[in-house]
């Protein structure tokens, strides 16, 4: 009778199931194995939904930062001798024509003080032709207060100039009222260079919901910048804007044949390499940290197991008795073990992508209850908390998940194949 089932079952059969399942089932009966198994499950879920969650949230702010931080800024920029070149025209028009390219912007930026009814800042000015600001969607399609009507007409440009709200707010001004700009650097003269002082219209007030940008930037026309500035003929780069970001590290060897061999391309990893070297960090080590949990909680498996098995030490000595393998027993308890992974995993997964495309509709909900706001947008700049799923992302938590679960499975599931039927009947 039990050579048949020694040597005619197959692996993972019908029957090692059956009884992995009836001694998950049968926890119920021993508070102490039902309570350490909830408390497993649970954990894990728990972890797994953390994880999935904390991870999508992450992603989400890093994904509207970078599409504010890109929108504002450029993908790639173009310096070096071709500014001051009589080609540069020429080479801005075949940076345009490179496929993959939105806009191609030469640019004045420098550094001034602000002087208004109210207070005296420091800014940082972009001079841009009326055309480019018009095509900046970030700054076009977020005008609050005033327009960009008159922007770019007059003498070199003209006096109107577009300020960010933190900056309008703070200086006291709205659109039709002056302001003093001051620049340190202005035209070179026989005694070193002047100091400019002038008075300008604001025309229009934009917020593009960054605080940075929006307290420290003001939009002039180009030409009204190089004569600020003293920079007549010249730019200080062009700045190039691509139909995607990720897309700009292997442009640049395009980019760099359009511009010319005396110029110098750098994309906005190089850019701003120590902010993005950062984000990077932080999602990295975040993510160790969360998986770091979900590898404790599982260890909980080991203990729910190990009791098993002390409680089953007499059907293991019976199921040894008629034929069954070792094999066969560590596959069992391998089995109910490995379920309660693969429950909590998968309780998990369900539980974090729910919340995660819900969690605006969650927020208000939080909201409404407990008549508090949870996401501020005055301190976030954002209306809800941002969650993007990346399900290549969810899918490694998952996987991770039930393979720590199967790893710390197996040293009890071995301790139970290796119990000597005689011990385990000798006191029945």
């Amino acid at each position: 009778m039990s050579q048949p089932m020694a040597s005619g079952a197959a692996p993972f059969g019908l029957w090692e199931r059956a009884i992995a399942f009836r001694y998950l089932l049968a926890v119920r009966k021993s508070g102490g194995v039902a309570l350490v198994t909830i408390f497993a499950f649970v954990g894990i879920a728990m972890a797994v939904f953390a994880l999935i969650t904390v991870m999508s949230v992450m992603n989400g702010f890093r994904s509207e930062l970078l599409d504010r931080l890109l929108g504002f800024n450029g993908h790639a920029y173009v310096a070096g001798g071709i500014l001051g070149s009589p080609d540069r025209d020429a080479a801005v028009e075949r940076i345009r024509k490179v496929p993959g390219v939105v806009r191609a912007t030469p640019m004045i930026q420098g550094q001034v003080i602000v002087m208004g009814p109210a207070q005296i800042t420091g800014a940082i000015v972009r001079g841009v032709s009326p055309a480019d600001v018009k095509a900046t969607e970030i700054i076009s399609g977020n005008i609050k207060r005033g327009s960009l009507d008159g922007y770019g007409q007059g003498d070199y440009g003209g006096d109107l100039i577009l300020i960010g709200d933190r900056m309008a707010a703070a200086l006291g001004v709205s659109p039709g009222d002056p302001v003093t700009l001051i620049s340190p650097t202005g035209a070179t003269t026989a005694f070193g260079q002047s100091v400019n002082q002038k008075d300008y219209t604001v025309g229009g007030v934009f917020s593009v919901g960054m605080s940075e940008f929006d307290q420290a930037f003001i939009y002039m026309p180009l030409e009204q910048a190089q004569l600020f500035f003293g920079r007549e003929g010249s730019v200080d780069k062009i700045e190039i804007m691509l139909e995607s970001a990720d897309e700009a590290i292997g442009m640049k060897p395009a980019l760099t044949r359009a511009a010319g061999p005396a110029a110098l391309v750098f994309d906005w990893t190089q850019e701003n390499e120590s902010f993005f070297n950062a984000l990077q960090i932080e999602r990295s080590a975040m993510r160790l940290i969360l998986m770091i949990l979900v590898a404790i909680t599982t260890l909980n498996i080991i203990a729910g197991l190990v009791m098993m098995v002390q409680n089953k030490r007499r059907d293991i000595g019976i199921l040894r008795t008629v034929g069954a393998s070792q094999g066969a027993i560590m596959r069992i308890f391998f089995m109910a073990g490995s379920l309660i992974g693969v429950l909590g995993a998968a309780t998990g997964l369900v539980l974090g992508v729910v919340v995660c495309l819900n969690i605006e509709t969650i927020q208000r909900l939080v909201e409404g209850v407990t008549g508090a706001q949870v996401f501020n947008p005055e301190i976030y700049f954002l209306s809800h908390v941002p969650a993007k799923i990346e399900w290549s992302e969810v899918g490694l938590v998952t996987a991770w998940a039930l393979f720590m679960s199967f790893i710390v499975t197996l040293l009890p599931a071995w301790l139970a194949s290796r119990l000597d039927p005689v011990e385990a009947l000798r006191y029945e």
